[in-house]
């Protein structure tokens, strides 16, 4: 996954800058009144109070800024009581401790003691501050999806054009496929293997023609696709490759994106070697509400090319269609795709 989208420095130094003089304002309204426009300002107690709170203010605002609309996105999500706790803790910490500052360094600019109910009136305006400031990093965040929502659309837009596109290029009539494979398999009747290879292939054509207008197929379906496609190549590549197959019945009638399964078999095939001392083996299997595919990695020594775009398409299909998330892991050499199958809300 890639990691969240930032929000620019120049726009949160700017809104920074802007709470610190909204804050200051008063100081600044009082400091004009008693002094003038003339240079006692500058060296007026007033004005050393005005810029020593501004500047506090700002370092403030932009930290509080900055944790709540970048850091904080860039910690890996584990539940939401935890998310919570870790924005509750890092905003009560940088109040704490921009207050304590202030409090230790503001007695030796300003060199008089401040009273107890002028330090709670300032820790009361710190306080306002920091919640005008959450709702303000929310804001900001959701500019950010919405601009990447718009950016989404887009690109699906784009992509589902040039699938039509392709679509129509590569377009065949499937009667004539159809008809095609039936000659043959009339050709090759005495050749018990042929006429099951044809059988087979004609079987996953017809498969994807009609799974090509469904979101979601049963689990069933899709094994009994796989087998077709597992046995062609089986045929190809003999001993050298195995598949075990684990699924509780009672997953059977569950849903998934078609193909779904063919691609991470597909995948293993592609990318591992296949020789008669590394035959590869592919196990799927089910638990927990969800089905595992996996596999132990053995890189091919010379890939074959793709577009590397396989398991993003189907993350993107999963997510779309199913509103849940596939989740790949590789550790200790062995290379697993989980596919949740809980039922949908």
């Amino acid at each position: 996954m890639e990691s969240p989208k930032q929000v620019k420095q120049l726009e949160i130094i700017k809104i920074a800058l802007l709470i610190a003089v909204l804050v200051t304002l008063p100081l600044t309204i009082s400091l004009f009144r008693s002094t003038g426009f003339n240079k006692e300002i500058f060296s007026s107690e007033l004005f050393v109070d005005l810029d020593l709170k501004f500047w506090f203010f700002f370092l403030f605002s932009w930290s509080a800024l900055q944790f709540n609309t970048n850091f904080i996105y860039r910690i890996p999500k584990k539940n939401r009581l935890v998310d919570w706790g870790l924005r509750l803790v890092g905003n009560i910490g940088i109040l704490v401790a921009t207050i304590s500052i202030l409090n230790f360094v503001y007695p030796i600019f300003i060199e008089k003691d401040v009273s107890n109910r002028e330090e709670d009136f300032q820790d009361f305006i710190f306080i306002v501050v920091l919640i005008i400031i959450l709702f303000i990093s929310r804001i900001l965040r959701l500019k950010i999806i919405q601009g990447e929502s718009i950016l989404e659309n887009e690109h699906l837009k784009q992509q589902n054009l040039q699938n039509e596109l392709s679509a129509l290029k590569n377009q065949i009539n499937p009667h004539f496929l159809f008809n095609s494979l039936n000659t043959l398999n009339s050709l090759i009747r005495d050749n018990k293997e042929a006429t099951m290879f044809v059988k087979k292939l004609s079987f996953m054509y017809r498969y994807i023609l009609q799974s090509g207008d469904r979101d979601l197929v049963s689990l069933k379906e899709e094994l009994k696709f796989l087998e077709s496609y597992t046995y062609l190549i089986k045929t190809r590549y003999r001993n050298r490759f195995q598949i075990d197959i684990s699924i509780d019945e009672n997953y059977l009638d569950r849903k998934i994106p078609p193909l779904a399964l063919q691609l991470l078999v597909e995948n293993a095939v592609k990318h591992n070697e296949i020789s008669e001392t590394h035959p590869l083996k592919v196990q799927i299997y089910s638990q927990g509400e969800c089905i595992y595919v996996e596999n132990k990695v053995r890189a091919r020594t010379t890939l074959a090319e793709g577009t590397g775009t396989g398991l993003l398409n189907l993350y993107k299909r999963y997510y779309m269609i199913r509103k849940q998330q596939i989740i790949v892991d590789k550790q200790n050499d062995i290379f697993r795709v989980k596919l949740p199958l809980n039922k949908m809300t």
